[in-house]
């Protein structure tokens, strides 16, 4: 029998640090009931210490997920591991993953620390997270870049401990692939105790080596991969789940091992984040992309058409390509409404937010012809964006456009309840429509990203808005989705005001918790 190969998925924690992608709790959870029902083995749910929203978030993951194992993250110091310990209490299943720098520059640079006393603190922040779990992971950040040498010492120590998962970072991106494997090759031949624990992988993309590296190490004996949705990540993102679960799948001639992940589920998976995170999937991207399975060259197509294989290495519906057209409409009811949604993995939390969920989709079943999975995705995403509790929500926007001349806008807004008009002009609908709300909000923001996608196909599908905005390094994504795409921009730009001024009154909160 082949070798199990455990799919660690970082997306709620590692993903989500990527500027502007961060997630509401409930947005957290979402993604964390897709993930247990695509049968991920571990979740890395956040970590723990860094703010009391994240202590939360992984207590309510470590609560409601009960089929794949729910992980926290803690640096290699007491109060870090207790805050994980403590917010993984509930979890059916836990993990600590602790971590310290061993490469010679994080320690001398960033820790300050000499060698002996980086292993003291991996030693025992090892043996201190074995008192709340058996279970416990130990990573060397930037292990690409650390002395072998010192690399087989404190990967002894840790095991000896009590870490029985030893992850092995290439935390900046730097390693190549035959680099990699070597040094995963070498760490089970060196380390005495090797046996003991199940070596990881943990890469990131900033030579888009990311997947290539982690199939490196698989081939040298690693049977636990640390990987996201989308490849998402700070800077140039993580190893992309999909990429890697389908790379082991399909060339089983070569790996010695596979994952019990439930590919059809990955599409659904990819969706999902990238509606929360308002990241959209790039069209050539592998597995998952628009393009993934499109075939354009007459060549190509003849092929396909006589024989799959001929151009397709993968099938389109192993990894959740379905034509899911619902059959819904206006007089369509809540029970057959509801049902789908359950389907798609949302639940809703009370009939108010059913109720306002369903007259969105009405609405959207008044003006276009079909309904498509994706339309729902996009809906609940943008329902959830516009929330009764947001602080600025837009209720009614006027454009007029002409060639040759200044294009106006006129938006009605309610900011913390109170009616607002304001009016604006710009280099088009768009441009007078961000202007005319700032001169409400006055924000002071800096736009940096404003990106179009068409959701489905057809000239009445709805228009799928992605808005980035900065201030005071602050960075955040606004999403907004309607068949009218001037007002999509309103709302994905109004939902990013609304995440930029949620997320500034938290840190307020958090500094005076702290006081």
């Amino acid at each position: 029998m082949k070798d199990k190969l455990i799919i660690f998925d970082t997306t709620l924690r590692d993903g989500e640090q990527s500027p502007g992608a961060s997630m509401t709790q409930d947005e957290k959870i979402r993604v964390a009931r897709q993930l247990e029902k695509m049968r991920v083995d571990i979740i890395e749910a956040g970590f723990p210490a860094a703010s009391r929203g994240d202590f939360n978030a992984v207590q309510a993951i470590a609560t409601r997920i009960t089929d794949s194992t729910v992980c926290g993250l803690a640096r290699a110091n007491p109060q870090d591991i207790k805050q994980a310990g403590d917010a993984l209490r509930p979890a059916a299943s836990a993990r600590i993953h602790t971590f310290i720098a061993t490469s010679p520059i994080h320690m001398q640079q960033k820790l300050k620390m000499s060698p002996e006393k980086v292993v003291e603190c991996a030693v025992a922040a090892v043996k201190q997270a074995r008192d709340y779990t058996d279970d416990v992971e130990f990573s060397p950040e930037d292990a690409g870049r650390s002395e072998l040498d010192f690399l087989c010492r404190i990967i002894e120590a840790a095991i000896d401990a009590g870490a029985n998962t030893i992850n092995i970072p290439d935390t900046v991106g730097y390693t190549l692939p035959h680099q990699f494997g070597e040094l995963v090759g070498q760490l089970l031949a060196r380390i005495p105790n090797a046996h003991k624990a199940v070596f990881s992988t943990h890469c990131h993309n900033d030579l888009g080596l990311a997947v290539a590296n982690s199939l490196s190490a698989v081939m040298a004996g690693a049977r636990q991969v640390e990987c996201t949705i989308n490849g998402l990540g700070e800077r140039a993102g993580n190893a992309s789940l999909e990429e890697i679960v389908m790379a082991v799948r399909t060339r089983q001639d070569e790996f010695p091992c596979d994952s019990g992940l439930d590919a059809t589920q990955i599409v659904p998976a990819s969706r999902l984040v990238s509606s929360i995170t308002g990241f959209p999937v790039q069209p050539n991207k592998a597995i998952v992309g628009a393009n993934a399975f499109a075939h354009e060259a007459g060549i190509h197509q003849d092929g396909v058409i006589k024989a799959r294989e001929t151009y397709e290495i993968m099938r389109a519906e192993d990894v959740g390509w379905v034509a899911n057209r619902i059959v819904l409409g206006k007089h369509s009811g809540r029970n057959a409404f509801t049902e789908r949604m359950k389907f798609l993995g949302f639940q809703f939390k009370s009939d108010a937010e059913l109720n306002r969920a369903f007259t969105r989709f009405k609405e959207l079943a008044d003006n276009k012809h079909e309904i498509f999975d994706d339309d729902l995705q996009a809906l609940m995403a943008d329902t959830a964006n516009n929330s009764e509790q947001s602080r600025f929500s837009m209720q009614r926007l006027e454009t007029t456009s002409r060639s040759g001349e200044t294009s106006t806008a006129t938006v009605r807004m309610e900011v913390d309840g109170v009616a607002k008009n304001a009016h604006g002009q710009g280099n088009g609908a768009v441009d007078a429509t961000f202007r005319a709300i700032e001169s409400v909000v006055q924000s002071g923001s800096l736009l940096q990203l404003y990106s179009v996608n068409s959701i489905t196909s057809g000239t009445d599908a709805q228009g799928e808005v992605g808005v980035r905005l900065e201030r005071a390094g602050r960075i955040v994504n606004g999403h907004g989705a309607d068949l009218d795409i001037v007002i999509a921009s309103g709302k994905a730009y109004i939902n990013a005001l609304n995440k930029l001024y949620d997320t500034e009154s938290a840190s307020h909160r958090q500094r005076a918790q702290a006081i």
